[in-house]
């Protein structure tokens, strides 16, 4: 399966649905908070070229935000990325 990575926040609704889709398929993901950590959004942006949250990765592809994450499920696409 390949490595999942999302950037988010405690109190993002965006962020706690992606993770769900995310569970609800039993991916393990490595969770990176951005909560009072400039740095680290600054990181993120700078490879996202997006400031909000969440931003995911799948392997080496950046997938974009919760929108996308979800898109990616309905056009049946997500479980092929993951490698499930």
């Amino acid at each position: 399966m390949a490595e999942v990575v999302i950037y988010s926040s405690a109190w993002c609704p965006y962020c706690i649905r992606a993770k769900a889709l995310l569970d609800s398929k039993g991916v393990a993901y490595e969770e990176i908070s951005v909560d009072g950590k400039p740095d680290v959004r600054a990181e993120m942006a700078s490879k996202a070229g997006r400031s909000s949250v969440p931003q995911i990765w799948i392997g080496d592809r950046h997938v974009g935000g919760c929108d996308e994450l979800h898109a990616l499920e309905r056009a049946g696409r997500l479980d092929e990325l993951l490698g499930a």
